[in-house]
This record gives structure tokens, C-alpha cells and sequence, in this order.
């Protein structure tokens, strides 16, 4: 139903930052929850940060929190994910999907964006 398209990874040395950003299509953008997952070769898919419909209540994995700063902008249709401090342990395809309630369960998501890939070199 909506569209989710991710923009904004790259390579980057650890301690730098990136900014991706999550543009959805879709009459409906402020209905539904957002969430960041990421998922890196061999491992399992991986909860990153989530924020509810307004915005007003976000929720991050401990292995971010602190770092990373998710948000949104329901008048542009955008969820962004802040990310300073970078690690290389950070690298992976980071994923943005849409759900009618925040959590870190990806069993919540019922749309899902393509990815982008985050390289962060040591």
C-alpha cells in the first residue's frame, strides 16, 4: 500500500556520521508507525529504532541509544535516522518499514523499503 523508498548510506570512517532518510507515497503517511532495521552478511535482521505516528514517542535498540537519533517529518512524508559515533560494527543494509504500531518486532511491519547499504571502515 505505501511506498518506502531509503537514500542517504555511504562510506564513512568510524567516529563520522550519516543521515538516511525514508520517503513514503502514500495518502496515509501519519497513520502508521515507523521503524529502522538493519541487517549485516551472515546475521540475523536487527531492530535499530522506531517512532510512533506523531513523533512523539521513539524507541532504540541499546546497541545506538545515544547515538542514533530517529525522526519524522509527516508533512514531507519522511523518517530519517540521525546516525553520529559510527562503528564499524554498525555497517549493514539499514531498512525503514511501516506498521500500524511501533516495537522491535519486524513481525509489526507490514511495508518495507529496499535498503541502503552503511559501510563504516576501523
Amino acid at each position: 500500500q505505501v511506498q518506502l523508498v531509503e537514500s542517504g548510506g555511504g562510506l564513512v570512517q568510524a567516529g563520522g556520521s550519516l543521515r538516511l532518510s525514508c520517503a513514503a507515497s502514500g495518502r496515509t503517511f501519519s497513520s502508521y508507525a515507523m521503524g529502522w532495521f538493519r541487517q549485516a552478511p551472515g546475521k540475523e535482521r536487527e531492530f535499530v529504532a522506531a517512532i510512533s505516528r506523531s513523533g512523539a514517542g521513539t524507541y532504540y535498540a541499546d546497541s545506538v541509544k545515544g547515538r542514533f537519533t530517529i525522526s519524522r517529518d509527516n508533512a514531507k512524508n519522511t523518517v530519517y535516522l540521525q546516525m553520529n559515533s559510527l562503528k564499524p560494527e554498525d555497517t549493514a543494509v539499514y531498512l525503514c518499514a511501516a506498521g500500524p504500531i511501533m516495537g522491535d518486532s519486524d513481525h509489526l511491519y507490514h511495508n518495507w523499503g529496499q535498503g541502503t547499504q552503511v559501510t563504516v571502515s576501523s
